[in-house]
């Protein structure tokens, strides 16, 4: 009966189980991904120190509200192309690229963090843009797409800041 209320869902969104099979498991590595992510952010969050505190204490709680936002939508897209979603998080320790971090209280080496993990994510995005365009669905595209522009400003901000750092010897 599950499998039939799964299809169900797909046929109204006119989508091939076989053809978008790809981009949930796209999808479901992603939000690995993501909340893994945003533990880390949450850490860099906490135990930042020294220059640039209250910018950056700011900025990654402004970055982990994003990335909690994005665990929600992507947990529901794979719900609408009819998959569960993982939300366990042993299981997501498992399966995810990105890995808990240490503790850091430079701030460098948190925005080079970030950056490390954005450029994992990225690549991540680009793939999925790929396999949901083969798989005609366009709404996975769209929201990799507004992914993605977000994620290319944020690194361009984030490398100005650390070049800025480098050139008056703040890291």
């Amino acid at each position: 009966m599950k499998g039939d209320l799964t299809m169900k869902t797909l046929d109204y969104l006119n989508l091939d189980e076989k053809k978008v099979a790809g981009v949930v498991e796209g999808l479901s590595q992603l939000l690995a991904d993501f909340q893994v992510y945003y533990t880390n952010l949450r850490g860099l969050h906490w135990n930042v120190r020294g220059k640039g505190f209250f910018t950056l204490h700011a900025k990654y709680e402004q970055l982990y509200n994003d990335a909690a936002e994005k665990v929600d939508e992507i947990a529901e897209r794979l719900l609408q192309l009819g998959a569960t979603p993982e939300s366990r998080f042993s299981e997501y320790l498992k399966v995810s690229e990105v890995k808990e971090s240490q503790i850091v209280h430079c701030g460098c080496g948190g925005l080079t963090q970030v950056l490390d993990t954005l450029k994992v994510l990225i690549r991540k995005e680009r793939k999925l843009v790929s396999l949901a365009s083969e798989a005609g669905d366009e709404v996975t595209v769209a929201l990799m797409d507004d992914y993605l522009q977000g994620q290319e400003k944020l690194v361009w901000m984030l490398v100005a800041e650390l070049n800025n750092g480098e050139k008056n010897d703040a890291c």
